[in-house]
């Protein structure tokens, strides 16, 4: 196997360490909001720690907030995590992981690492490895920091969307995605699940349009591969 380039490898560093700065910081919002639906410091950072899933994070925690039982706030995190299994057939054959190092890896197997990981296609599976381990353990770090920050602060955080916060992951998500929508069917695929998300947000329970948008990938990509 050609050994990733110097270069190659500072960039996907770049990428990543970036990526995942920018999305860590989020945590600080989690953090508030735990604490403001009934959490204590504790149970708050214990999720970071094991669920280490964003959105379902922010779920569970909204759901309890508004009076919710715990089974309906489970089962809608569940929901939500869903997707990383998805993620984990993609990548499964590209890390060929075994023993701890596969039980570590499936807690980092997260929107972000997956997103870089298959980004460096062109580098081959070492720059793929390199990118999902470099973003994944990334994220983690800076997630559960600003978890904890966010639940110490909470009540000097105030409102964490003030800080803009709440645009930065998108923003991020979107500037890694641009360079990829160089060809029709990139482009086709991302219309179409913009359409389809933009129809089910009002109206599905949470989750549905995450999940709903990954099926629309894998569509077209059964359709490429009849043709």
């Amino acid at each position: 196997m050609t050994r990733l380039p110097e270069s190659d490898r500072k960039r996907i560093r770049r990428d990543g360490l970036s990526l995942a700065l920018t999305v860590g910081s989020y945590g600080t919002a989690f953090g508030a909001a735990a604490i403001a639906s009934g959490l204590n410091v504790w149970q708050t950072t214990a999720l970071s720690l094991l669920t280490f899933s964003g959105a379902s994070q922010f779920a569970l925690a909204g759901i309890i907030g508004s009076g919710g039982t715990a089974i309906t706030a489970i089962a809608t995190s569940v929901l939500l995590g869903s997707r990383n299994a998805l993620y984990g057939l993609r990548l499964a054959p590209v890390l060929k992981l075994k023993g701890r190092k596969r039980f570590l890896g499936s807690q980092l197997v997260i929107d972000e690492s997956t997103a870089v990981s298959i980004a460096q296609e062109r580098h081959g599976e070492e720059g793929m490895k390199y990118g999902f381990w470099i973003t994944g353990l990334g994220v983690y770090l800076f997630w559960n920091l600003f978890t904890l920050l966010g639940a110490l602060g909470a009540r000097a955080l105030g409102d964490p969307a003030a800080l803009g916060l709440d645009a930065a992951v998108p923003a991020a998500f979107l500037a890694l995605l641009w360079p990829r929508l160089t060809g029709r069917a990139p482009w086709s695929v991302a219309i179409a699940t913009i359409m389809l998300v933009l129809v089910l947000v009002p109206i599905a329970p949470a989750g549905v349009p995450v999940i709903a948008s990954a099926l629309i990938a894998l569509i077209f990509g059964w359709k490429a591969g009849r043709s």
